[in-house]
């Protein structure tokens, strides 16, 4: 076997669109080339063009697939962070709103501090004194900040490097006019638009990649975290294969994004409800309190409001779902919502006699550091994080 670099990345260089339509036509040639890819490179270049023409005319677009472009958005709404990190195949690095500080408006930044103040407090009073090593002063804080974070407005604006092919980035901009021109949105969708049309505008005057072409959308594909029916209307499924729905926080949805082997979508409740942290949850006047507050949100779409969530995959992507979020350094919602799924896939395994059963229960005995197949590189050594009874 020969492998050979015929391409790569290179930071702070702007390939022209020239550039990357040369190396699809070159690679729309290879299912026919009588020699090598050499000699594709070095034909004359009118062939090359014809080619690209074709492709283009035709539909053939998975050639452009192989030309990658990242883009740094400043002042994007995490909501429309969501849409695109729902989108497969991308890369992307996000500023992050449980470990930094974001930019808020006067009244939100006052409910944040306000409940910053009263996780750091909670926070330390329960467990500082048990794991002084682990609960720093830097540690309490960050996990007050993951806390108070369910407050932000889900259209926040936030930094992000998104990566995505030439393609790709073509097929965005016809899902956003496809959703710009969509009637009947839900007020999540209408809340979006304008930053939607920002980033069409964008892509059209700000990139040299707009290609009429490859933003056509003749399949009339559409975002997939845009529901096509209600979550509610779907039906759960456990075996090799499944669909499970749950309700979730914006927050908790976003951190599942990343797991790109499985598929999300999501609807709104008929009525508002909101994500109560588990710290909480012993002492109701600071729950009714809490509540008070996310409702004072409830028009901006907190981070902490719960969404219907669907989740779809693979028995074996699921397992590896819970490799990463099985785990005391993980955001706690989306570890509890984890194991909670496992409970139910297990369950109804049991209850058809799948083959699968017995190999599903052995992740059922705490965080992934108890996994027969697992290695931590750093163990936390806090009991209530390895046997999932945190509140952290």
């Amino acid at each position: 076997m020969k492998v050979t670099v015929i391409a790569s990345t290179k930071q702070n260089y702007v390939a022209s669109k020239e550039e990357l339509e040369n190396f699809g036509g070159h690679a729309a040639g290879v299912c026919y080339m009588p020699e090598n890819f050499e000699a594709l490179m070095n034909e004359d270049k009118a062939k090359t063009d014809r080619r690209i023409n074709q492709t283009k005319q035709s539909g053939h677009h998975s050639v452009y697939d192989h030309e990658f472009i990242s883009l740094q958005l400043e002042d994007i709404p995490k909501a429309l962070a969501m849409v695109l990190n729902n989108e497969k195949m991308y890369t992307t690095s996000e500023k992050s709103a449980r470990y930094t500080k974001m930019v808020l408006k006067e009244d939100e930044q006052i409910l944040f501090d306000k409940w910053l103040k009263i996780f750091e407090d909670l926070f330390r009073n329960e467990y500082a004194e048990k794991y002084p090593q682990f609960f720093t002063d830097k540690k309490l804080e960050k996990l007050a900040q993951e806390n108070a974070r369910y407050l932000i407005s889900v259209f926040t604006p936030t930094s992000m490097i998104y990566t995505c092919s030439y393609r790709q980035l073509n097929n965005i901009y016809s899902f956003l006019q496809q959703e710009i021109n969509r009637e009947n949105q839900n007020e999540f969708y209408k809340k979006l638009k304008p930053a939607m049309q920002s980033f069409c505008e964008a892509i059209k005057i700000n990139t040299p990649y707009f290609d009429e072409f490859l933003a056509r959308n003749e399949k009339q594909r559409k975002f997939s975290l845009v529901p096509q029916k209600n979550v509610d209307s779907l039906v759960e499924y456990f075996g090799d294969i499944y669909l499970t729905k749950y309700k979730g926080s914006f927050a908790e949805l976003a951190q599942a994004q990343r797991h790109r082997t499985l598929s999300y979508n999501f609807s709104l409740l008929d009525n508002n409800e909101f994500f109560i942290p588990p710290i909480l949850k012993d002492k109701p006047e600071l729950v009714d309190e809490w509540i008070k507050d996310c409702n004072k949100q409830a028009k901006v779409f907190p981070q902490g409001m719960l969404i219907n969530i669907a989740e779809m995959g693979t028995l074996d992507n699921f397992i590896l779902k819970m490799k990463e979020r099985k785990c005391t350094f993980a955001q706690l919602e989306i570890n509890n919502q984890t194991d909670a799924t496992l409970k139910k896939y297990l369950e109804q395994l049991k209850a058809t006699n799948h083959p699968r059963a017995s190999e599903l229960e052995k992740y059922t005995h705490g965080s992934r550091c108890t996994f027969p197949d697992y290695n931590c590189p750093a163990p936390c050594g806090i009991k209530e994080g390895i046997n999932g009874t945190r509140k952290f």
